[in-house]
């Protein structure tokens, strides 16, 4: 069975037209249908029959449609873990990651790995954890590092770093003026992440837990990285990871506003898909970032 004739059957079946995927995978469309037509033969049994304009599935092609993915990505491990054998630590490890985590750690990890693997090639994609373990279970990446999330059947997670997202204000902010007063927190204008990230949900839902009104967003934005300079110079609340402002290069500029009922905790963790296939270079990185988030931790205690 051909795993271009899987990808290009998955495609038409998404489609419900031979034609559509024809255009979308730049083939002509007798080149799909022999495609199809190599994979009846292998099944034994018709995949595709007429409906209207378009096609839909025989009920053999369902059950393959349900297969296909699976197999391409199993073939496909089964193929690099043959050809990286005796080859060590070379090859193309892909990594997803979260801005926070590629902020505060990716440097760092970086500068360890290309001194001890000189050829390996790395593919990074920035992403919040949702969109991260969407392509990390697609197989779209091997290795995902972002904010622990509770453990599935097919993941395997590791801790590697722990972190607080805190109240931060710039030095001259009239919130330092009086005492640490969780009122005070409603006075103000915030710059803070988007809607559906994790430290604005549970920054929300602090607020509700202390009557504290609605959060007064003036602006927000999915890249948390950023939010020091946003806030830099204004009378803007921030709501950032406690590294992040250590890490900040004009850190004397901002404070955080100390405050344990508005400090959020959470964990960095690295996790990738149980029954597939890590190349030895991916198991490095794993490993990498492991040891230098012990290293963090140690130095922060």
């Amino acid at each position: 069975m051909n795993l271009r004739d899987l990808e290009y059957f998955e495609k038409i079946a998404d489609l419900e037209s031979v034609g559509a995927a024809a255009l979308v995978v730049h083939r002509t469309q007798p080149a799909l249908t022999s495609c199809i037509r190599r994979l009846e033969e292998d099944c034994g049994a018709r995949l595709l029959e007429r409906s209207g304009r378009g096609i839909k599935l025989t009920d053999a092609g369902r059950t393959l449609l349900r297969w296909a993915s699976h197999i391409r990505l199993v073939v496909g491990d089964a193929q690099r873990e043959i050809a990286q054998v005796g080859k060590g630590l070379t090859g193309t490890v892909k990594l997803g990651i979260a801005p926070t985590s590629a902020y505060i750690s990716l440097p760092n990890v970086v500068a360890r790995l290309f001194e001890e693997m000189p050829e390996i090639k790395l593919q990074v994609t920035v992403g919040v954890v949702d969109s991260l373990t969407t392509l990390l279970t697609a197989g779209a990446i091997d290795i995902m590092v972002a904010t622990e999330r509770p453990s599935s059947s097919n993941l395997v997670t590791h801790p590697i770093l722990d972190d607080q997202i805190v109240v931060v204000a710039c030095k001259s902010h009239p919130i330092f003026a009086g005492l640490a007063d969780i009122r005070n927190l409603s006075k103000y204008r915030w710059v803070v992440e988007a809607e559906e990230s994790p430290a604005r949900i549970w920054l929300e839902a602090c607020f509700k837990k202390h009557l504290l009104g609605p959060l007064k967003v003036q602006m927000e934005i999915n890249m948390p990285t950023v939010l020091p300079r946003l806030i830099q110079g204004t009378p803007h609340l921030g709501f950032i990871s406690r590294r992040h402002l250590k890490s900040f290069e004009d850190r004397k500029a901002l404070k955080e506003f100390r405050l344990a009922a508005v400090t959020m905790s959470r964990r960095f963790a690295v996790s990738y898909v149980q029954e597939r296939y890590l190349s030895p270079a991916a198991e490095r990185v794993i490993g990498i970032f492991s040891e230098l988030g012990s290293s963090s931790a140690n130095t922060q205690a």
